[in-house]
């Protein structure tokens, strides 16, 4: 069942076409990944999500319901510029945030104490967020964004700013939100944590959206039907078996093996390749390789680019 669905959603600024006829179902309890480069439309579709701007045409829904003001209550939403009151002491501005989100003080105070001490922060609730580092108000912010525990979260490049232990600890608090029944839309240029952290993908390239689905299937449909094969004690050098029915990428010498990467035709299964290459010598691993989301990512837009082009001709 999908919390949030977009259709046909488009905005225009001026003589700027924003987005055009956008349309995506974010599943209840998954990571919704939505991507895209700089300036393909993405900021615009959270932001109308939030109800900060509305749409020119489509519709939205949240939660089986036609998007409403009301619904601000069920979203949480990190944008990817931060923003608190640099005078103003970090307990004091999360409790202040935290009752815009309608909880009340001393819920507010409970929760906070105990996201606070997870978070290592708790020394530094009486400080003012000016005399914070940049992680520990990026950890604030992520607080007051979850804490009233919205049905929907919209993380917007929710690692920027952290270091690596950092950007560890906020990946696992994310896959636990999903586990305990949040629905996340998560926004990034990281596809490494695309691949760690989503279920679903969108992506969006000059205000059109390129691509849908699943990120193992998708990663499976683009996959080239590469392999890697390393051996041992080669007996015979794999260009003399291919016989014209393989391809090879690309070979190199280990300490003590020999890699290499090896293209089959489309008629060709990674089964055909194993009895071609027995003879070689000991296979010691092999393994498909399967295109990362950055690699899908380059792909596709550059293909998208491509065909714009043509058309425009």
């Amino acid at each position: 069942m999908a919390l949030f669905i977009a259709k046909n959603v488009t905005k225009r600024f001026a003589n700027h076409l924003a987005l055009d006829k956008i349309s995506i179902e974010v599943p209840e309890n998954h990571i919704f990944g939505l991507l895209g480069p700089n300036g393909a439309g993405k900021t615009t579709l959270i932001r109308i999500i939030n109800q900060i701007t509305g749409p020119d045409e489509g519709e939205l829904y949240l939660n089986g319901e036609r998007l409403h003001p009301a619904h601000t209550s069920l979203i949480g939403y990190l944008p990817e510029e931060r923003g608190l009151y640099k005078k103003m002491k970090a307990g004091e501005q999360a409790i202040y945030l935290a009752q815009l989100k309608g909880l009340n003080k001393n819920d507010a105070l409970k929760k906070l104490k105990y996201w606070f001490e997870k978070f290592d922060l708790l020394y530094w609730w009486n400080k003012k967020i000016e005399e914070l580092s940049k992680g520990m108000q990026q950890k604030i912010q992520f607080i007051v964004t979850i804490l009233h525990e919205p049905k929907l979260l919209i993380f917007d490049e929710p690692f920027s700013g952290f270091d690596p232990i950092n950007v560890n600890l906020i990946k696992d608090e994310i896959l636990n939100l999903r586990k305990n029944g949040a629905t996340i839309i998560f926004s990034t240029h990281n596809m490494s944590s695309v691949e760690e952290l989503c279920d679903d993908i969108a992506l969006i390239n000059k205000s059109k959206k390129i691509l849908e689905g699943n990120v193992n299937e998708i990663r499976k449909k683009y996959k080239s039907n590469t392999y890697e094969i390393e051996f041992t004690d080669i007996k015979y050098e794999p260009k003399t078996l291919l016989d014209g029915k393989f391809n090879i990428i690309e070979q190199k010498t280990e300490k003590d093996s020999v890699v290499v990467r090896i293209k089959a035709y489309q008629s060709f299964t990674a089964n055909d390749l194993i009895q071609v290459l027995l003879p070689c010598g000991e296979i010691r691993s092999f393994k498909e390789i399967i295109p990362s989301m950055n690699d899908v990512f380059i792909s596709m837009v550059k293909q998208d680019e491509l065909d714009n082009k043509d058309l425009n001709f």
